[in-house]
């Protein structure tokens, strides 16, 4: 993204920390734990990808339409168990949030103008997103607390099922994406 340095390594490292904890959280004995941290470690390691500064690396031209093809299809997968569990529609509009942001990146590396250039205003869909962040960090926030407030989770929880840990890991991921919307 175009950010100065340092923060694009902060969120390269809490993306793929949220990303490596994700996995961990695969190992999960409840199911639905299991696969919505798979679209989790996912979003995760795209973002820690996204976020490494261009002055260290520049990804080949075709590397993001790539990324947009793949968070195209992980939207498509959460589109669809969205039917059954409408909480992937969250995965939706991450993965949309994705397309978005690789296409853009695309088109400030192919020679267009990406956004945030030229003092363009903020397209809709960029707008509409931050607010859906913002809204969504908000809500993932007040959550926590009262997940804390119980001490270490349920006996016997493994890694995988700490309730208070899936909560802290979306809402990290939720201002990282913030953090990645704003300096586009």
């Amino acid at each position: 993204m175009h950010g100065p340095a340092s923060s694009g390594w902060l969120l390269v490292a809490l993306c793929a920390a949220t990303g490596a904890y994700c996995l961990l959280r695969m190992r999960s004995r409840v199911e639905e734990q299991r696969r919505a941290a798979g679209g989790e470690a996912l979003m995760g390691f795209g973002m820690a990808a996204m976020a490494v500064p261009a002055a260290v690396f520049t990804p080949p031209v075709w590397a993001w339409p790539v990324c947009a093809v793949v968070f195209a299809g992980a939207g498509l997968h959460a589109l669809w168990a969205a039917r059954t569990r409408p909480h992937h529609l969250h995965h939706l509009v991450g993965a949309v949030a994705m397309v978005h942001m690789s296409l853009a990146m695309a088109g400030s590396t192919a020679g267009g103008h990406g956004h945030g250039h030229g003092g363009s205003p903020v397209p809709l869909l960029t707008g509409a997103l931050l607010l859906y962040f913002t809204g969504y960090v908000l809500l993932t926030g007040a959550r926590l607390i009262p997940v804390t407030a119980v001490a270490g989770g349920p006996a016997g929880a493994g890694w995988g099922d700490r309730p208070e840990l899936a909560h802290a890991c979306r809402l990290s991921m939720g201002i990282a994406m913030l953090a990645m919307l704003l300096t586009m």
